[in-house]
């Protein structure tokens, strides 16, 4: 299931602020001038999230260039359908498209090169990983918007307690802090797993948690970049063990968790920790017994380093638009005044100098850690596949479902590998 499906799902999204711009003189993007464009309207097929994230540029984008924009919002489904049909027939209604990021491989053949938007200077300003899935074979065709990636949240009034202090000091030998280390993570878990109070979830119900741990572990997520498929290897039985042995220290019912369920247990005051996307953190109700209560840390990494899955969204130009000028216009303008999503109710933006802008300003406590493992030298983004979402839906959650609820990693891996080759003949 998609990142952006799953966050829609329990994510509020509002109406857009006009936030302060980045200087469209410093922003680094190439492409078509803005200065002394006619007026000119273009229609921009968005996920329903995606129109507030992008109202506040439409606006500036009329100002800078002098183009209106008229947004065609579908829900998630709607939208692939409505996509599918469209750049088949050959015949679009849009010129602008705002595609998940599991999405560019079923659609790389539909949308046109972007390149000249992606100076040396813009490359430098987005997320490596970003940048490399934004390149397909060759050419780049879509501009992320904005991303997303896991990181930890914490409850600091348990971690500062002089009490949870003495006590966990006296059990592991080592201070109460925001865990740096899996073990560590682990054994805070276990601490505060009492009481009915758990220290952390485990998401039976979603894929992404455990392939950041086999990134962690050194190992491409499922498929290799030779399209082998590696599911069953050492790494991600490494790290479906680790995942699962969390378990003892989660609510039970683990095999039905996704992540509305885990969001709520936090928010409620359930669970200690939880690995979860950065814009939640904004997102925790004024009347949560936990509100003002919650710190932000990195997310962990393994042997090969800091490793989240990102969850990105692209504003790509469908080949059949006879709109391209003013529709690379409109995507220059999204990069440009690509900090205003800030200001939005999901509040997430695609450059790092826009997380940068806000990071030390008070509520945007997250950004530092999201930067930090966006820029993690083993993140990744998912498998280039056009059936990547029905590997997840058909493979992946069934497999993790049956290994909290208490399956053989080692067989669950290899009936997985069989599945998923099956899927790409």
């Amino acid at each position: 299931m998609s990142t952006r499906k799953t966050i829609n799902r329990f994510a509020t999204i509002g109406g857009l602020c006009t936030a302060v711009a980045l200087a469209a003189t410093a922003c680094g993007a190439g492409g078509p001038s803005s200065s002394g464009s006619a007026a000119s309207t273009i229609n921009v097929l968005v996920e329903a999230g995606g129109h507030a994230e992008l109202t506040g540029v439409a606006e500036q984008c009329k100002k800078d260039a002098g183009i209106d924009v008229n947004f065609v919002e579908l829900p998630y489904d709607g939208m692939f359908n409505r996509l599918s049909s469209e750049f088949s027939s050959g015949n679009v209604s849009f010129d602008v498209a705002a595609l998940d990021s599991v999405w560019l491989p079923s659609f790389k053949d539909a949308v046109q090169p972007i390149d000249e938007l992606f100076t040396d200077e813009a490359k430098k300003d987005i997320f490596p990983a970003l940048v490399k899935e934004a390149n397909v074979d060759g050419h780049f065709i879509g501009m992320p918007a904005w991303t997303n990636a896991e990181i930890i949240l914490y409850r600091k009034d348990l971690f500062e307690d002089p009490q949870n202090k003495s006590g966990f000091k006296a059990k592991y030998g080592y201070d109460l802090a925001a865990p740096t280390t899996w073990k560590q993570y682990q054994e805070v878990a276990e601490f505060f797993t009492k009481d009915g109070m758990y220290g952390t979830d485990v998401k039976g119900g979603v894929e992404t948690e455990w392939l950041a741990h086999v990134l962690q572990a050194g190992s491409p997520m499922v498929i290799d970049d030779k399209n082998n498929v590696v599911i069953d290897n050492a790494a991600h039985k490494e790290a479906l063990d680790f995942y699962t042995s969390l378990a003892p220290s989660a609510p039970p019912g683990a095999a039905q968790v996704d992540w509305a369920a885990a969001q709520n247990l936090f928010n409620q005051g359930k669970t200690a920790m939880t690995r979860f996307w950065a814009h939640a953190y904004r997102q925790i109700p004024k009347d949560s017994p936990v509100a003002g209560k919650v710190g932000a840390a990195p997310m962990i990494g393994g042997s090969a380093g800091v490793a989240g899955v990102p969850g990105p969204w692209y504003l790509s130009v469908p080949k059949a638009t006879k709109n391209a000028d003013n529709a690379k216009k409109f995507i220059k303008c999204a990069y440009d005044h690509n900090s205003m999503g800030i200001e939005s109710s999901l509040g997430l933006a695609s450059r790092i100098s826009a997380f940068e802008k806000y990071q030390d300003q008070p509520g945007y406590e997250s950004f530092g850690p999201l930067i930090e493992t966006l820029n993690g030298k083993a993140t990744a983004t998912r498998p280039a596949t056009e059936k990547w979402q029905q590997i997840v839906d058909t493979v992946l959650v069934p497999l993790l479902q049956k290994a909290v609820a208490g399956g053989d990693s080692a067989t669950l891996l290899a009936d997985a590998k069989k599945q998923i080759q099956d899927l790409l003949k």
